[in-house]
């Protein structure tokens, strides 16, 4: 018998590891919460993914209201199923890193805003964690809403929803509008914060005789630029989408989602008005720090001058020579001390009129 080469079988235990399938991960893992919703009333107690549709077409009205965290392909497959879900959803879903947009697919709306959170600069060791990116998409059907985050947190608006029960009859849209207005509203606030931030910085910048950090000004320019990636387009896609899609959504929603679009400029204005101003403190800046540069190279070179004239005199003297007339002169010593005294008072005097020293 011909002994089996030990390579071959590491290499055959290799690809059988290689081929075994990852264990699933049930649906229910990536599940927030699953609520069903009649005539604008919440339903009591939780429903399962795979029943709500059943429950939502035996009342024949109301809708169902999904939420999911981070689902991966084989659950957001899963959901897809049942749902009827598009396959180019499925992959966006999943994927995440989208920008923000209202794109259609037969009678369902998807939508996808990024979320933003903010930390103070005196909370986080690294300033580019000031901020930070998540996102959100909402996939509208005629009876049911699913909702997906990825790095993002999302208060409990259910409540908040059926507490207005003429929002919540308005169907899954308002759930969608619900959430968008949630986040667009977390945007204005970090404004806030923002604006006291580079308003601290311009103080810095400006106030005389202060220590400059060109860094943190960096720091937080680079910060605002990844906010405007993320916000930028949203403002574009609300208006696009509410005027391509109008038979999927009612009158009373696309004036909540206009209201929401509003907003969204707004903010965008703010946040490209911070990016404009830090470009000027960071111009301000280096001119600041060249001005004080130059009035310290004429401080020394000042100092060096000052020091000159008498090292010249102390070196002629320290020649050594023979015969040089001022050795035999009783007050010789005293009198080039004096020269040189002066000749340094002098000097210093002319550099304070012409703002040397």
């Amino acid at each position: 018998m011909v002994p089996k080469n030990p390579l071959s079988l590491g290499k055959s235990k290799q690809t059988e590891k290689a081929t075994q399938k990852p264990i699933p991960v049930p649906v229910e893992r990536s599940i927030d919460f699953c609520r069903v919703i009649v005539d604008g009333q919440l339903e009591p107690g939780s429903c399962h993914y795979s029943t709500a549709l059943k429950k939502v077409n035996e009342a024949e009205s109301g809708y169902v209201w999904l939420s999911l965290r981070e689902p991966n392909v084989e659950q957001m497959e899963k959901v897809a199923e049942e749902f009827g879900i598009h396959d180019l959803i499925v992959e966006d879903a999943v994927s995440a890193h989208q920008r923000p947009k209202v794109e259609r697919y037969n009678n369902q709306l998807f939508l996808v805003i990024r979320t933003i959170e903010y930390r103070d600069d005196e909370e986080v060791t690294d300033l580019r964690e000031i901020i930070s990116t998540g996102e959100v998409q909402m996939l509208i059907g005629e009876n049911f809403v699913i909702t997906i985050r990825h790095n993002a947190e999302l208060p409990n608006l259910t409540q908040e929803l059926v507490e207005d029960p003429e929002i919540s009859a308005l169907g899954p849209a308002a759930v969608a509008w619900k959430v968008a207005d949630h986040v667009v509203e977390n945007y204005a606030m970090i404004t806030t914060f923002l604006r006291e931030d580079v308003d601290e910085l311009e103080n810095e910048v400006f106030t005389p005789r202060r220590q400059i950090n060109i860094d943190k000004i960096y720091s937080y320019k680079r910060e605002i630029l990844e906010m405007r990636h993320a916000i930028d387009p949203l403002g574009p896609a609300l208006k696009t989408g509410l005027n391509l899609h109008k038979d999927l959504l009612s009158k009373q929603i696309r004036s909540y989602l206009r209201d929401v679009q509003d907003n969204a400029m707004i903010v965008t204005d703010n946040v490209n008005g911070f990016d404009e101003r830090l470009s000027s403190l960071l111009d301000a800046s280096v001119a600041k720090v060249s001005m004080q540069q130059n009035s310290d190279m004429r401080t020394i070179s000042a100092v060096v001058g000052m020091a000159a004239l008498p090292t010249m005199i102390a070196g002629i003297y320290g020649m050594n020579f023979e015969y040089m007339p001022e050795l035999s002169w009783r007050y010789a010593y005293p009198v080039v001390l004096v020269v040189m005294f002066g000749s340094i008072v002098a000097m210093y005097w002319w550099f304070r009129r012409n703002n040397w020293l």
